[in-house]
């Protein structure tokens, strides 16, 4: 049964280190950030209300109380990242988690095409929400889970199809 730490969220997927680690937050670790419109207010309460909880439930880890400085998980795109044009008028997660997330499709079958899932579809997550306090530094951090994909989406990258750019060319007709 899952606790009241853990939820899934829809959003869409950016900076995907999903097939393989990464060691970007020090360490070998799965990693995604979660965007989330800012017009999402039931994902966005639904996020308050569980680093609400933890703040509750695990305040002990803090000394018995809640810091002034406590660093949270939910972040504003349009003050933190103003210069990136990916996370306007989005809030934003950053999960991570040293075991491979398992990676599913809308029917919940496994996807084993690494081309699939990219930055820019939209899926849910499953993230749990945890207390830490380490080396003076306090707040909430997000294990991330597991990713299902729901649907596609342009890819944040700038990278287009080939089909695209390219027609169908002829052996005979290459370099002549």
């Amino acid at each position: 049964m899952a606790g009241k730490n853990r939820i899934i969220i829809s959003c869409r997927m950016a900076f995907l280190n999903c097939w393989k680690p990464s060691s970007l937050y020090g360490g070998q670790k799965y990693s995604m950030v979660a965007l989330i419109p800012k017009e999402d207010v039931e994902t966005v309460n639904k996020i308050h209300n569980v680093i609400e909880y933890v703040k509750d439930k695990y305040v002990d880890k803090w000394g018995g109380s809640v810091p002034e400085n406590l660093k949270i998980p939910l972040h504003d795109g349009d003050i933190e990242k103003s210069g990136n044009i990916t996370f306007k008028n989005c809030y934003y997660l950053n999960a991570k988690s040293k075991e491979a997330p398992q990676i599913v499709d809308q029917n919940v079958k496994p996807i084993v095409n690494h081309g699939e899932l990219y930055s820019g579809c939209y899926g849910n997550v499953s993230m749990i929400f945890y207390a830490y306090n380490h080396c003076g530094n306090k707040g909430i951090g997000v294990w991330l889970g597991n990713i299902q994909k729901v649907r596609d989406g342009a890819p944040l990258c700038g990278r287009i199809h080939a089909s695209s750019e390219f027609k169908p060319v002829q052996p005979d007709d290459y370099l002549q």
